[in-house]
């Protein structure tokens, strides 16, 4: 009988150690994920869903503006409608084009102002690249853009934080047609493009003669495969 009482004892003081070592710990990692864990910033977007049937075209331009009526000519007889990255100064030089690129249907993000290396500068300076690109946009447009592409994919949680705050959501891709690297031929972009998944893919481009070339081709065959070719709010809009 003096046995069982003790082990009782023992019981009830390990049961309450271990209740005492759980709020401890309860509010202790509760402190730590708030502060130190949970990032209050979003990582890019690089694609939309994996089995979506959708697709994104986008178009970096901070040159090729002869290519543009082009590529403009192009989705009008596909019927698609794609999502140009301008940057600021090229916007500021050229806003009869940037003007028509909306006109015709086409979503206008942005791609900062003159495509420095953004994981390279300052807060204050990933500030004024990207609200000095917002300012020209819209007062071309009077519509300011939503999506942000870093220029060469650059950024660092800085860039995200300061995008986040302008309200952009920042985009890279999942398929690149590599088309400014010398070499690159419509027959080596076609090919860089085909072997990639297409599915919820975003695919990045230039205005380059080359992918000009491709582009008919592109969208020919990835139409055949099922996917509806669009804007990256079309495809990241839930199907």
């Amino acid at each position: 009988m003096r046995i069982y009482i003790l082990s009782r004892k023992k019981s009830i003081t390990f049961i309450f150690v271990l209740l005492v070592l759980m709020i401890f710990s309860f509010f202790y990692l509760h402190k730590n994920i708030d502060t130190f864990t949970i990032p209050n910033v979003e990582e890019p977007i690089r694609s939309g869903y994996k089995d979506s049937t959708k697709m994104a075209f986008t178009c970096n331009v901070d040159w090729g503006t002869e290519e543009i009526p082009k590529i403009l000519e192009i989705c009008e007889k596909e019927q698609i409608y794609i999502t140009f990255f301008v940057s600021g100064r090229w916007a500021d030089n050229n806003p009869e084009m940037l003007k028509l690129m909306h006109e015709k249907g086409h979503e206008i993000g942005s791609h900062a102002y003159s495509h420095k290396m953004h994981s390279k500068i300052s807060k204050e300076e990933n500030y004024r690249e990207i609200k000095k690109t917002e300012d020209v946009i819209l007062n071309v447009l009077g519509k300011k853009p939503i999506y942000f592409a870093p220029p060469s994919g650059d950024y660092n949680e800085t860039t995200l934080k300061v995008a986040k705050e302008l309200g952009y959501q920042t985009i890279l891709w999942s398929v690149d047609t590599i088309d400014w690297k010398e070499g690159s031929t419509k027959d080596v972009i076609i090919d860089r493009v085909m072997k990639k998944p297409h599915k919820g893919a975003i695919l990045l481009m230039h205005p380059k003669p080359a992918t000009v070339e491709a582009l008919p081709y592109l969208i020919e065959n990835i139409k055949k495969e099922g996917i509806k070719i669009g804007t990256i709010s079309q495809l990241l809009k839930q199907e």
